[in-house]
């Protein structure tokens, strides 16, 4: 086997093949992930210099959002720039440890935006459920501890997954059908026991995605329960539209992150390969790409301040 040490079974690096089976049309797949990533990258660092700089802004909603921006921003970078290599440069050999390290990442974040999106649940359970009560229970001393808290609970979660890789012997070749270092995709090339690798992956998934999505649906109930009592058609117009842009970010999220998660394990022989690869990439620049766009669209304040912000380079340029 190449690039492998042949007395402990570990290779010293990984080939990335891409799309396996549309290799032909890798530079095509590549501008549209391309383009996203740029929104992506644009969008979310535009979203968190504005919460950072408009004291308007500089609430628990938007410290939520900054940290989701944040978080999409770190996701999308620890894989598109090097498979957009693996498509241009045709550059697919990656270090065992890098490999293990960009694994690592692409879970511990996409873990983060769970937690993230069930915070930004919880906000808006309390802004209307509690509104009088909203600036003494959601502190920022609070929200910083709830960022760390879900923080320390993606990472500690996902170490675990870097020790099951590595204590694998690997002796059916080092070339992985991905685009990125996966988990399972990286356990299916050892001729080891992966069980335990599988079992664990689902404990992490229902720790993080099952338990946010319980927490999430749990606010929303209590949400709608409080909405329907208000008294006036209005008022229950306007509590429900500062709930869209989260609904809308969390069905772009959750839908293809669910449907990767399950067809990756009991649908392998169902869906095509190449599918599979493809709604892999497209499930991790999604949400990064889309968020900005939905909250500035749907998020008066926001879409004010960035108005407002145009407007203002606008007038430096033309002196």
């Amino acid at each position: 086997m190449h690039g492998t040490n042949s007395s402990s079974l570990t290779p010293q690096f990984f080939i990335l093949s891409g799309i396996p089976g549309l290799e032909a049309a890798h530079i095509w797949i590549s501008l549209p992930f391309c383009c996203m990533y740029i929104t992506a990258v644009m969008g979310n660092c535009g979203l968190i210099y504005l919460i950072s700089c408009e004291k308007a802004l500089q609430r628990p909603m938007y410290y939520f959002l900054a940290l989701l921006s944040l978080t999409d921003v770190s996701g999308c970078t620890s894989f598109v720039p090097n498979m957009l290599c693996i498509f241009w440069l045709n550059l697919k050999e990656i270090d065992f440890n890098a490999c293990l390290v960009q694994m690592f990442f692409i879970h511990m974040l996409t873990g983060m935006e769970s937690g993230v999106l069930m915070l930004m649940a919880l906000d808006r359970y309390v802004a209307i459920c509690y509104p009088l009560r909203y600036s003494t229970i959601l502190t920022n001393t609070r929200v910083t501890k709830l960022g760390l808290a879900t923080l320390t609970r993606s990472v500690s979660l996902m170490i675990p997954f870097t020790f099951l890789i590595k204590r694998l012997p690997y002796c059916r070749g080092n070339l992985l059908l991905h685009t990125y270092c996966e988990h399972m995709s990286l356990a299916k090339l050892s001729c080891g026991n992966i069980k335990i690798n599988a079992i664990y992956g689902l404990i992490a998934a229902t720790l993080i995605g099952v338990f946010d999505m319980f927490c999430i649906s749990m606010s929303y109930t209590m949400i709608i329960r409080a909405v329907l009592n208000l008294p006036s058609a209005n008022a229950r117009h306007k509590a429900f539209s500062t709930c869209t842009s989260h609904i809308c970010a969390i069905v772009i999220t959750y839908v293809p992150a669910f449907f990767n998660f399950f067809t990756h394990r009991f649908g392998g022989h169902v869906i095509p390969h190449h599918v599979h690869i493809f709604i892999a990439n497209l499930y991790l620049v999604l949400p990064p790409t889309f968020n900005p766009i939905i909250y500035g669209v749907k998020t008066k304040q926001i879409r004010e301040r960035v108005v407002k912000s145009f407007f203002r380079v606008r007038d430096i340029l033309s002196v």
